[in-house]
C-alpha cells in the first residue's frame, strides 16, 4: 500500500514515525528516508537505536530558502535514488519518504521519477510519502491519503521550533 499523509498541519512526519515504529515491533524492516533533513533530529537518533530500522538523511543543514541550490538537488536526487534501491530491493517491509511532497514542491525531484519507482514496487512493501502539497498524481497513485489540517498553531504566537517536539 501507498499511504501519503500531507497537508499545512503539524504531525505528516510524526504519523510516518508512529507507523515506523509500529512495523517494527512486529518485527519489520524499515527504511526511513528523509528528505531535506541534513542535521540531527531527535526521531532519527532514536530511530537509529532500533533493530530493524534504517535511517538515511538527504538534506544539508539548513532550511532551503529561495531557489535551491545544485547541492541541494544533488542531494535529493540521491535519496530518491536511494529510496528506490529500498523499494525494489527485498530488503525492507517499509520505505517512508519523508518530505519528499515538499522535495517535489522545491523543484528539486520530478515527480514522474518516483512514480517510475511505485509503478515497479513490490506488493509487501508499504510505502509512506509525507510533506505538504503532495503532487496530483501521486493522490492518484496512493491508497490512503491523510491531509493534515491547521486548525491552529502555537508558531503563530512566536514560538520556536521545540528540540523534541518539531525536531
Amino acid at each position: 500500500m501507498i499511504h501519503i499523509y500531507t497537508g499545512n498541519g503539524k504531525g505528516k512526519t510524526t504519523a510516518a514515525l508512529g507507523l515506523c515504529l509500529r512495523a517494527a515491533g512486529a518485527g519489520k524492516t524499515v527504511f526511513f528516508c528523509q528528505f531535506l533533513k541534513g542535521r540531527g533530529t531527535s526521531e532519527s537518533a532514536f530511530l537509529k537505536k532500533m533493530a530493524g530500522v534504517r535511517v538515511e538523511q538527504f538534506g544539508r543543514s539548513r532550511f532551503i530558502t529561495g531557489k535551491p541550490s545544485a547541492g541541494d538537488i544533488r542531494s535529493a536526487e540521491r535519496g530518491l535514488r536511494r529510496a528506490g534501491k529500498a523499494v525494489l530491493g527485498g530488503k525492507f517491509a517499509m520505505v517512508v519518504l519523508d518530505e519528499v511532497n515538499q522535495a517535489f514542491e522545491l523543484g528539486l525531484l520530478d515527480v514522474e521519477e518516483l512514480l517510475s519507482i511505485l509503478r515497479r514496487a513490490p506488493e509487501d512493501v508499504e510505502i509512506v510519502l509525507t510533506g505538504r502539497n503532495a503532487p496530483a498524481a501521486l493522490i492518484k497513485k496512493a491508497d490512503l491519503v491523510s491531509e493534515v489540517r491547521e486548525v491552529k498553531h502555537y508558531f503563530r504566537k512566536g514560538v520556536k521550533a521545540r528540540k523534541g517536539i518539531e525536531y
